[in-house]
């Protein structure tokens, strides 16, 4: 029933297809992308072995909502890509995260505010996005290992 077949005739807009059959809905979706990144760092005033300079393979997910356009688009991964690559990932890999980053303590909670502000400035910015898509930043998850992350979501940083 649902074994391997070659398809026989590739849809064609407008033939097969029409443009405004594109989009399917009109409700708010939400597209998560992850990014990894490895970073050094230290914690002032801690005691305890994170006070001395380590490192970490840290793990990034965003996750973004909106509404899709005449294509059926919220956002492209691309795009998110390309905002990670030349807003925020240049500040955090291989850096060292207490020189690069604002003045803080470089604990997870920190940076994953920090990280959360440049995605959300980085789509306000774009008009198309956050006035046509009605784009943002739902929640950013920060992982400093496999099984430790700290969250930062829309409705805590709107709350404050």
């Amino acid at each position: 029933m649902y074994g391997f077949r070659i398809v026989d005739k590739l849809e064609r807009i407008d033939e097969d297809i029409q443009k405004e059959e594109l989009k399917y809905h009109t409700k708010r979706v939400m597209v998560s992308k992850e990014f990894t990144f490895d970073a050094a760092h230290h914690l002032h005033c801690y005691e305890g072995k994170c006070k001395n300079l380590h490192g970490h393979t840290y793990k990034v997910i965003f996750g973004i909502s909106g509404y899709v356009n005449g294509t059926g688009l919220m956002i492209d991964f691309g795009e998110i890509k390309e905002i990670w690559k030349n807003d925020i990932e240049i500040h955090l890999d291989h850096r060292y995260l207490n020189e690069t980053l604002p003045n803080m303590n470089t604990t997870a909670e920190n940076m994953v505010v920090w990280i959360y502000e440049k995605m959300a400035e980085a789509i306000q910015a774009n008009d198309e996005l956050s006035r046509d898509q009605g784009a943002r930043v739902e929640f950013v998850r920060l992982f400093e290992t496999p099984t430790s992350y700290a969250e930062a979501r829309r409705e805590w940083m709107e709350s404050e």
